[in-house]
């Protein structure tokens, strides 16, 4: 029986790590092992950051209402607490553009938390 050749089916593994890994600095855009080991450790971190990515903006969103809510003299937990008690259903990513981007409105519902 005649030897079979992996040859056709390497290269293209090896082609399809290193194009992912184009960009990567040196030795590791250029060498498959180098480019292989680079790409295992940034999908992990990739993977890592789509989740972390949710907490960051969760905690930006809470210090710009925070800051907001200062300025009125009134806490951040006592306006959300007082937005779910008067049952006013917006998420802290609405809040904090509200905030950010149309002051007249933020005072409003602050009104509303206070009552």
């Amino acid at each position: 029986m005649a030897k079979i050749k992996h040859s056709v089916a390497t290269r293209k593994r090896k082609r399809k790590v290193l194009k992912k890994a184009k960009g990567f600095w040196g030795d590791r855009s250029k060498q498959y092992q180098q480019a292989s080991r680079a790409l295992k450790h940034a999908l992990v971190y990739a993977y890592r950051d789509r989740k972390n990515k949710k907490r960051e903006f969760r905690s930006l969103w809470i210090a710009r209402i925070n800051a907001a809510c200062r300025l009125e003299g009134i806490s951040y937990s006592r306006f959300m607490n007082g937005l779910k008690k008067a049952k006013v259903v917006l998420d802290r990513k609405i809040l904090a553009d509200i905030a950010v981007r149309d002051n007249a409105v933020f005072k409003k519902l602050i009104a509303i938390a206070k009552g």
